[in-house]
């Protein structure tokens, strides 16, 4: 790739100066680099959003590309700052199971501790490894540094694991789902897959109940509720031309039942 590029994900927000600091130093290390923010809104420390997020853009960037995250409530613990090696990309990552989803689309080919001090930054803070560690790595890496230059290999295997982020069994007949993430349109994206366990029969959240899957926003009337599979393959849950997540008083993490997968 002759352009290197380089994509940030943090839950930085821009209200500080925490995402200018972290491009600036990256460009002082590679100043041809390409650099592409994926999102600086992940809610605070929601390291199961981060991965969700960064699993829907990462493969749709050229093979080659450094994909740096910043959502790291361990910052300064004993996690490891990691690089993670596939075969199309390189994750500069806190390694608490950011990564997990994108794994499952393309499994790591290598995986190294990064405690080389030369690929960092003289003075390392305890709570802003996104400068100090994280954005020194991948700038060195998209100049061309070997990721096994960069500290220490160990097994991808023993690289922590996402916490699951699978529906619950039926109780009752009915399937429990929860709301992974909510778009800027107040879209809700919940957990289950309906390409994995069928069509539901109907869904229910925040009291209300949907009764069919639809293909898309124009199958119902505005301001009605609508459920469908969304371009991540995850079931969605909307108001047509309104907000879900506002309407319906709910959020990240709150429940949604699933009924009658066939």
């Amino acid at each position: 790739m002759s352009q290197p590029i380089i994509t940030l994900t943090t839950d930085f927000g821009h209200t500080d100066s925490y995402v200018g600091t972290m491009k600036g130093i990256i460009l002082g290390i590679c100043p041809g680099a390409t650099l592409v923010d994926i999102s600086h809104h992940i809610r605070p420390q929601a390291v199961q959003q981060a991965a969700f997020v960064l699993s829907t853009a990462a493969p749709h960037f050229p093979p080659g590309t450094v994909h740096l995250v910043v959502v790291d409530p361990g910052v300064g613990t004993v996690r490891r700052p990691v690089v993670v090696q596939t075969e199309r990309a390189l994750y500069v990552i806190p390694d608490n199971g950011v990564l997990g989803l994108v794994l499952n689309q393309e499994p790591a080919q290598k995986a190294v501790h990064l405690t080389d001090p030369r690929y960092r930054l003289s003075r390392v803070s305890a709570t802003f490894h996104g400068r100090d560690i994280f954005a020194p790595a991948a700038a060195h890496l998209a100049s061309g540094t070997a990721p096994g230059e960069m500290g220490e290999p160990f097994a991808p295997s023993d690289l922590v694991p996402l916490p699951l982020l699978e529906i619950q069994a039926p109780s009752g007949g009915h399937w429990r789902a929860e709301i992974l993430h909510v778009d800027h349109f107040g879209n809700l994206i919940t957990n289950a897959r309906p390409s994995n366990t069928g069509t539901p029969t109907a869904i229910v959240v925040g009291g209300h109940r949907i009764a069919k899957l639809s293909h898309t926003f124009g199958d119902v009337e505005p301001g009605e509720l609508v459920a469908y599979t969304g371009s991540s393959g995850h079931l969605e849950i909307a108001i047509r031309e309104g907000n879900a997540a506002r309407t319906l008083g709910v959020d990240i993490g709150d429940p949604v039942q699933v009924e009658g997968w066939r």
